[in-house]
């Protein structure tokens, strides 16, 4: 893919146009751009979430292939027609979502973002993941988008929610359940 970038500055987009992996140029809130920033958000969140856990915990490789997968994503929307997300990307979220999910208790309520530092930025992540495929759903509507990308994105985010109650967990921690208005007067 392309030269490597030796000048950070182009002056290329000061028009408002930004280059494509395959050298076409496209405006800048071309929905296509808009879904390589949410997908590029969301990686960065996901480093962030990495930098929560302990260095040892098992969830900090997962999550930094899970970052090299999201690259790839971005990678394969700045390319037209270039395929770089695998039906084998969406069966390692499956089979990681499957452990987690296994080991916690079943979700009888609402859960709201939180918990802990951690718990908390991966919620922000999985909401950010939502927005990604929401954007990358709009971006199909006008441009062949290959199916891989839009149910990694989906898959992504139920893990990033399981991955949330599991982190939620840590050091004695809990989830925070919603209390329905009623439940809230009752308490009282």
């Amino acid at each position: 893919m392309g030269n490597r970038l030796s000048k950070i500055y182009t002056r290329t987009g000061d028009k408002g146009t930004t280059g494509l992996g395959d050298g076409s140029r496209i405006d800048k809130d071309d929905l296509r751009v808009e879904s390589m920033g949410d997908i590029d958000e969301l990686n960065s969140l996901i480093g962030m979430l990495v930098c929560e856990l302990p260095a040892d915990d098992s969830l900090v490789e997962e999550f930094r292939e899970i970052q090299q997968t999201l690259f790839n994503l971005g990678g394969e929307l700045s390319v037209p027609g270039y395929a770089l997300i695998e039906d084998q990307h969406i069966e390692e979220l499956e089979t990681l979502l499957d452990r987690l999910n296994e080991e916690l208790p079943p979700l009888k309520d609402f859960i709201l973002p939180g918990g802990n530092r951690a718990a908390s930025v991966c919620h922000l992540a999985r909401s950010v993941c939502r927005r990604a495929e929401r954007r990358l759903v709009s971006l199909g509507k006008q441009n062949s988008i290959r199916p891989q990308c839009q149910a990694y994105l989906n898959r992504l985010s139920d893990l990033l929610f399981v991955s949330a109650r599991t982190l939620a967990r840590y050091d004695g921690g809990s989830e925070v359940l919603w209390r329905h208005r009623q439940q809230k007067q009752q308490a009282k």
